[in-house]
């Protein structure tokens, strides 16, 4: 999504390509100033609270903020042996983060040594996300990974018809969906719940958020599992499709206009980690 995540053109699955007469590296690093304040809170506490965040794009990740060293509260950082190396910036060092009675092991880490031309790196700090309590951007709490600011969601009205079926079962027949175009993803289609028979649809445990629509249900469907999700209680800034449902097209068919709709490339999300050796945060797909 957005910059380089999913089909984004820093993407390595990237559906589009620069215009140039000789081909790019394999792997392009993006970074720049984010320009938005952005707090850390760990164990209840402010451990970073910096203007100055360095936000990093790499291939297949999403981005992640690099903390001035003098905006990180210097007590919270236990140095550890711990060393890796990163093929494109070099040598990378991991600390625990401790405030209080809580330590977590390998929630920090730095670029010791950055090639000279990713300097603005040098002396930054990063935190694994899901280690933390919670980042934020001024009062308000930043869900997933941080905000890319490439990332954009369009939502507009059809009069297209739609019709779901799962075998002979129709499950839906709408005649006014709405469809969100959400960067580095193919096209998801809404359909108000008036028009969906909700007998059909079984709630599942289990939640994934996005940093841009909020908080994800899913459903299972006859013997399809997960095969539609909504949010329930989307954003404001996608509120059009709050408590709408969507179908996975491969779980179930999913009809427009009479034609049906396949799993297109870069509909299907399997999340990455933002962090290495940690795992993977349960971020929306959708």
């Amino acid at each position: 999504m957005g910059l380089s995540w999913q089909q984004g053109p820093l993407s390595v699955r990237a559906i589009g390509h620069f215009l140039t007469p000789e081909p790019l590296p394999e792997r392009l690093l993006f970074a720049e100033p984010l320009r938005r304040r952005m707090r850390v809170k760990f164990n209840d506490t402010w451990i970073a609270d910096s203007e100055h965040v360095i936000l990093l794009h790499e291939p297949g990740r999403y981005p992640v903020a690099y903390f001035p060293r003098g905006d990180v509260d210097p007590q919270v950082l236990a140095p550890r042996d711990k060393v890796t190396h990163h093929k494109d910036l070099g040598e990378t060092t991991w600390y625990a983060v401790h405030t209080g009675d809580r330590t977590i092991e390998r929630a920090a880490w730095e670029f010791t040594s950055p090639p000279g031309h990713a300097a603005e790196l040098q002396g930054r700090i990063a935190f694994a996300w899901r280690a933390m309590d919670a980042f934020y951007e001024e009062d308000e709490r930043i869900l997933g990974h941080a905000a890319d600011p490439y990332h954009r969601i369009d939502i507009r009205s059809t009069s297209r018809p739609l019709e779901v079926r799962l075998g002979d079962t129709v499950i839906a027949r709408s005649e006014h969906p709405v469809v969100l175009y959400e960067s580095g993803f193919a096209p998801r289609w809404y359909v108000p719940r008036a028009d969906i028979d909700e007998t059909q649809l079984r709630p599942v445990e289990g939640q994934t958020f996005c940093p841009y629509k909020g908080l994800c249900d899913y459903y299972d469907i006859g013997n399809a599992p997960r095969a539609a999700w909504t949010y329930r209680d989307a954003y404001p800034e996608v509120g059009r499709i709050g408590d709408m449902v969507s179908f996975e097209p491969d779980q179930v068919e999913i009809h427009l206009d009479g034609k049906r709709l396949e799993l297109e490339r870069g509909q299907k999300v399997v999340p990455h980690g933002v962090d290495r050796g940690l795992d993977v945060d349960e971020v929306g797909a959708h």
